[in-house]
């Protein structure tokens, strides 16, 4: 009876985090193997060097995790997570590449992946996002946030911005905003129409913006 009852029980322990290796490099699958089983929050329930042989792991053994590895063949990494989603969604996958371009990160956690590593990536590093999307919560690289950072920096930089613009262009600037004709703005500011045409055309020109709907509109937005 005792051995009825405990033949029912996991044969992997409740307090451990199950994972499933997938690359298909050996020596990569032995180290991370020896350092994940080395740790006791960890259990290395099966290892894969293909897609195909992933996905049916992942439908018997169930993993908490799984390491994917994205560059395979014959089924790559995107598609041996799309499948392991779908017949063991209780597994989280973590993608893991030699590529940090985003838009592999952003593909895997579009197929239901919950985190993105590289290679380069630290043993602490690969660790961390283990227990965080263990947790739950989705996990992306330094390598790749920075390179994200840097690219909305970069768009940032290109944006309209009102400092470049002089006192006297703020001033106008404000002054087409309140809806004055060139005309106005000149006697308003004791300055030539043409001065007023000018600073008009140099206010468009340093904000990158085509005409004064769009230098309205920008105004609005942004503010003085």
């Amino acid at each position: 009876m005792v051995e009825k009852t405990l033949s029912t029980v996991s044969r992997y322990p409740m307090d451990k985090i199950t994972i499933l290796l997938v690359d298909d490099h050996k020596l990569i699958r032995d180290s991370w193997s020896l350092i994940l089983n080395n740790d006791p929050r960890f259990h290395v329930i099966g290892e894969s060097s293909s897609g195909i042989e992933a996905i049916e792991i992942a439908k018997t053994k169930r993993p908490r995790i799984v390491l994917m590895d994205i560059n395979m063949s014959p089924i790559n990494g995107f598609d041996a997570t799309r499948q392991i989603r779908k017949y063991s969604p209780g597994s989280r996958v973590i993608g893991v590449s030699m590529h940090s371009m985003p838009a592999y990160a952003r593909r895997m956690l579009q197929l239901g992946a919950m985190g993105y590593v590289t290679k380069n990536s630290s043993k602490e590093e690969m660790i961390e996002a283990i227990i965080q999307v263990n947790n739950g919560r989705k996990y992306i690289c330094e390598e790749v946030k920075n390179i994200l950072a840097q690219k909305e920096l970069e768009e940032k930089s290109d944006e309209p911005d009102m400092n470049v613009l002089s006192r006297r262009e703020l001033s106008i600037a404000q002054l087409i905003k309140e809806g004055l004709s060139s005309k106005e703005i000149a006697h308003k500011l004791d300055i030539s129409l043409k001065t007023v045409e000018v600073h008009r055309y140099n206010i468009l020109k340093k904000l990158n913006l085509k005409n004064t709907a769009a230098l309205v509109n920008f105004i609005n937005t942004q503010g003085l």
